[in-house]
This record gives structure tokens, C-alpha cells and sequence, in this order.
């Protein structure tokens, strides 16, 4: 059982701010960040602010000291082979459109998506469709928004690569990643994995899922902005081809020609966020002192209050499954004809309650279904029943006034 009241003191803005701390439930767009790792951060700028593997001083020492111990905490952290199977990234898209122009997909490939991915996997797909003639089919969910394995089989055939999201951002299901990876691999499919937003919640062991590429980002798994990993098998990474290239991506150049270092150093072109990479080190050390069982229980405790109050409430449609055990720590709901954007504000306004609302970069979705947006509350490690009674409380004074 998780001790919130222990870890809310590791975040600063959950301490005291005026008599009360914010009510946070946003986490699903970016995850608060703790003490820790902000220290660490600064510990870089205060101390050691110089560059990795390029200067042979005692501070550049430190810095790819530093940088090459984060790469092997992410490492054990989603238990990768090696350290070189990590990539580091701004971000999950960023993670994304790095597979999607080095893969060597030519007219005619067909690549695999659910109907429910974020923009950052569905875009990129589109882009290289409409470039060079690659195929993009859309694998259709169940009624109520879980994977539908069947659709899955109907569609592999001929395909080069299955790309899904892990935990969809938009409800909380939780795709079921290891049956989609061996109906893939038993048709010799690639499969990527978007864990963006499944990472700061469950234990990923990429060995075990045998999945081909992983991507995520640091802030949503209490790291810093800007900060993100690309996984990917050895053999497999051997074979891409970087899009982006320069500056310590290269052994040596001439006018002519260059010969490219091994991975992970060729795809991580030019100078990097080495704070915010010391940053996601820190971020995964701190989530590793915990049993992603107790999070996960811990929320859905949460998410089941919350869900159970909603469906008092007439008006409201929950989007996804109705049990909250399905949904992971997200509830996102809505109500026809009303502009959710309303509710937010006011909830932020009226008690200082944090919320997201909007489609959620889930455009393609809404648009099928023909629904406005939604408001979500997206919950973690450092929310309380308390914080869940007073969203419920201040939702139906909003709902009386509107």
C-alpha cells in the first residue's frame, strides 16, 4: 500500500501554497515531478554544467559519467539487453517519427494502427502515406474501446509492421501487448509499442514482451519536459537508418564521405538535454522503490469511487468500459452538446482543480464518433481520496449552475 502522505512530501507544489496545495489530476498530460529529480537537474547546472563525450576535462568526465549511468538505470528500469538499446529522445512522437523515416518502408508497405492512437502515431503514418504510397490501415476496437484481437488476425496478413498504443490515453485500456506482439511475430510483423502512457504506471519488461521498438516520454513518469526514450532490439536497431545526423553522430568525415558510430550514438544527433537526461535517470530510480501493483491498485481505488459518483449523474457519458478496472487510472467523460471546456475552467477556477479537456490529440476518434471533446481526470501515485471527493463535490456545484 502506497504512503501518499510520504510522497507528496517529496513534491514541492504539493506542499502548503497559501493554506492548500493544487488539485492535480492531470497526470495523464503530465506527471508532477519530484524533489529528486529537480535536485538532480540542478545539480548538473550548479556543478558539473559541461559537455558529454566530446571534452576530456574533469567536468565533461562527470557529465558522460553521469549520462551513461541514466542510460543504464532506463535500461534495467524496462530490463533492455544493454544500455545501447536506449535511445534517448525529446519525446515519445519524437521516438516515433525516428522509426517511421529509418525503418526503410517503401509504396505499398502497409502499416497497422488501432483506431485509437494519439496523433504522434498516426500522423507520421499518414505523412509518409501520402509521401511515398506506404499503406496505413486501421485496426477497429470493440464497442467499448478494448482491442479487438480478431480484427487484428483479419488484417496482419502482408503487413510490415503492427504500431499501437500500449495504454491509450484517451480512456485507460490497456491494450493486451503480449498477444499482439505473437500474432505479429508469427506472421514474421514487426510490432512497435507507444508507452507513454502506460510506463509511469505498470512494470514494462520489454525481454519479456518480446516487442521490436518501445517508445515513452519522461513527463509523464515524474521526469523532466523534453526528455524521452526510443527502445529498440540491437539487430534491429543495427539496421535503421538515423534521419537525423551531425554533430556526435559520426566517427570521422571528410569532404566525401563519413562513417556513422554505433548505436546509440548515431541517432542522438547534436548536443543533448544532458540535465534533463540525468533528469529521467533520476525519475526512474525514484518510481523503481515502488511495486507497480500497489500504484496500480492505489489508483484504481480512485478511479473506482470517481467512476461509481459519475454514474449518478444522468447527463454523463464515460468514455471506454464501464468497470474501472479496465481504464487504469484515467476517466474521461463528457456530455452531448456541452462544451467540457466549460467544466475545467471552473473547476480550476471555483476549488483549484486541475483537469484536462479537449480531444486529448485523439482527433481521428472524436470525429468518428462525432463527439465534441471530453474532460478527463487522469490520477497517480500522489493523489488521495480526498482530492477525489473534493473533484466530485465541486463537479456537481458546476453542473447546478450550468
Amino acid at each position: 500500500m502506497l504512503n501518499t502522505s510520504k510522497i507528496r512530501a517529496d513534491f514541492n507544489i504539493l506542499s502548503s501554497r497559501n493554506g492548500s496545495a493544487p488539485v492535480y489530476l492531470d497526470s495523464a498530460c503530465m506527471s508532477l515531478k519530484p524533489n529528486q529529480v529537480i535536485e538532480a537537474m540542478n545539480d548538473y547546472y550548479f556543478n558539473y554544467p559541461a559537455c558529454a563525450g566530446r571534452s576530456s576535462h574533469k567536468l565533461g568526465d562527470k557529465v558522460t559519467k553521469k549520462v551513461k549511468e541514466a542510460r543504464q538505470i532506463i535500461a534495467k528500469f524496462i530490463n533492455a539487453r544493454n544500455e545501447d538499446e536506449i535511445i534517448f529522445t525529446r519525446n515519445t512522437t519524437e521516438g516515433i517519427n525516428l522509426l517511421a523515416n529509418s525503418l526503410g518502408l517503401q509504396k505499398g508497405d502497409i502499416v497497422l494502427i488501432s483506431d485509437k492512437e494519439h496523433n504522434s502515431n498516426l500522423i507520421p503514418w499518414l505523412q509518409l502515406r501520402d509521401k511515398i504510397g506506404i499503406t496505413v490501415k486501421i485496426i477497429p476496437s470493440n464497442e467499448d474501446g478494448s482491442f479487438n484481437l480478431d480484427n487484428l488476425s483479419k488484417l496482419i496478413t502482408g503487413a510490415k509492421l503492427v504500431s499501437v498504443v500500449h495504454t491509450s490515453n484517451l480512456d485507460g485500456v490497456t491494450n493486451p501487448a503480449k498477444k499482439i506482439i505473437e500474432i505479429a511475430h508469427k506472421n514474421n510483423i514487426l510490432v512497435f509499442l507507444d508507452a507513454a502512457q502506460s510506463i509511469p504506471h505498470k512494470k514494462i519488461d520489454v525481454q519479456d514482451l518480446d516487442v521490436d521498438f518501445l517508445a515513452f516520454s519522461g513527463h509523464k513518469m515524474l521526469g523532466p519536459t523534453g526528455t524521452g526514450v526510443f527502445y529498440g532490439k540491437s539487430e534491429l536497431l543495427e539496421k535503421l537508418s538515423p534521419f537525423l545526423v551531425g554533430g556526435d553522430t559520426v566517427e570521422f568525415s571528410t569532404y566525401e564521405n563519413y562513417k556513422l558510430l554505433p548505436v546509440p550514438e548515431k541517432f542522438e544527433a547534436g548536443l543533448q538535454d544532458y540535465a534533463g537526461i540525468i533528469g529521467l535517470g533520476e525519475a526512474a530510480k525514484y518510481l523503481s522503490q515502488f511495486n507497480f501493483k500497489d500504484i496500480a491498485e492505489h489508483e484504481l481505488r480512485l478511479n473506482t469511487y470517481i467512476t461509481g459518483e459519475l454514474k449518478k449523474i444522468l447527463q454523463i457519458k464515460i468514455i471506454g468500459p464501464e468497470d474501472p478496472k479496465e481504464r487504469s487510472g484515467i476517466i474521461n467523460f463528457y456530455i452531448d452538446g456541452t462544451d467540457m471546456h466549460k467544466f475545467a475552467v471552473m473547476l480550476d477556477e471555483m476549488a483549484d482543480i486541475s483537469i484536462r479537456s479537449g480531444q486529448h490529440c485523439v482527433h481521428s476518434w472524436f470525429n468518428s464518433k462525432k463527439i465534441y471533446n471530453s474532460a478527463r481526470v487522469s490520477l497517480y501515485l500522489y493523489n488521495t481520496m480526498e482530492e477525489a471527493e473534493a473533484f466530485i463535490a465541486n463537479l456537481n456545484k458546476i453542473i447546478k449552475i450550468l
